[in-house]
Order: C-alpha cells, then structure tokens, then sequence
C-alpha cells in the first residue's frame, strides 16, 4: 500500500480529522505575495480546506490530489470539480502565480523530491510563489500505511540549494495544529525568478 492507497483507504477518517484545521496564518502569508484574483494550485488538497480558504482570499484555486476519493470528498466540500492527478504525473509549464503544498512533499523520498520540485517549479510563472510545508524530524520510511521523510535544517537547505532560480523568502516553524502539538513543521515560502 502506497501513501495514495492509504488515502483512498482512509479518506473519510482523513477527511474528518483535518477539515477543520486552521491554516489561516501561513495561507494569509502566502496570499499577500501574490497578485489580485491569483491562479493557485492546491497541490494535494486533501479535504479542500485550504481551497476554501484560498477562495475566501480571492485566490482562482485548482484544487488537486492523487487520491481519488480525496478528490471526492474536496469535491463535495469545495463545491468545484477536483482534479484527480499525482504529483509526480502534473506536466504544467507557466500556469500559476502560487502553488500551495501543504505536508506533500514530505511523501516523497530524497532520490524523488527533486523532480517533483523541478515540476512544482515549472508549473510556476515567473516572480510565482510557492509555499511548502514539511515536517521537522527523523522519519524515513513506512509509518501507518505512509510513506514519510522528514527534516531538519540541513537536508531542507540541500533541497532548496538544488534549485539556482529560486529565491527564499521566508523559512519559519510553526507546531503541528492537531491535538499533539509535539510535532514541528517548516513552513518554506519562495520566489521563483525570472529566466535570462
């Protein structure tokens, strides 16, 4: 069982557990660097939270994720069409002003990540932004079904250093918003720059 096949397991327990959580400070964040009526993608977005909350922000949200009964589920919650595609398979070039990914990144291992960065970026205008959250730790494997690799300061700064067009905005840490607040997560927000 992959991570998708969890989440086509698991979707409605999944659903339930993170509709409600409250992403308002680093969404706010991310929406004042981006320009008016922005085109955004949602990039795994699970119950389609943070797509609602985008919207409210004045954002044109393409909400996304691997799992199809996720994709379901947002659907019904946001009320739009969700598009059903992994990550690993998006083949956008110069779509979107923002690209949310919220506790995605963290699904795919070393050897991976930076193709799916190389996609996120390409997905990306020029002067875009992206936000990323991962989670600070010393997870690499298999844990209840999921795949997760996670963080410290030095493999984060190894991804982002892999990538020369690219300007770091902001990096802070913030406590996971479920009842065990043990967990820490980076928040990353970063320019992608022009092209000579």
């Amino acid at each position: 069982m992959d991570s998708i096949d969890y989440y086509d397991r698991y979707a409605v327990p999944y659903y339930e557990e993170t509709v409600d959580f409250c992403m308002e400070e680093q969404i706010e964040r991310f929406v004042e660097l981006l320009p008016e009526s922005a085109d955004v993608l949602d990039l795994g977005c699970g119950s389609g939270r943070d797509t609602v909350f985008l919207e409210e922000e004045g954002c044109v949200v393409t909400a996304m994720d691997g799992s199809e009964k996720m994709c379901e589920l947002a659907s019904i919650h946001t009320g739009k069409e969700v598009l059903h595609l992994r990550a690993e398979d998006m083949e956008f070039d110069d779509v979107f002003h923002g690209i949310w990914a919220c506790a995605i990144l963290g699904h795919f291992p070393p050897g991976e990540v930076k193709e799916i960065m190389r996609k996120i970026l390409k997905a990306l205008k020029d002067d875009g932004i992206l936000y990323f959250s991962v989670r600070k730790g010393e997870r690499n494997g298999k844990y209840n079904g999921r795949y997760f690799y996670d963080y410290d300061r030095e493999a984060l700064n190894h991804l982002l250093d892999a990538f020369p067009n690219i300007t770091v905005l902001d990096i802070w840490k913030t406590s996971d918003v479920r009842a065990d607040k043990s967990d820490r997560w980076f928040n990353v927000l970063l320019r992608k720059e022009k092209q000579d």
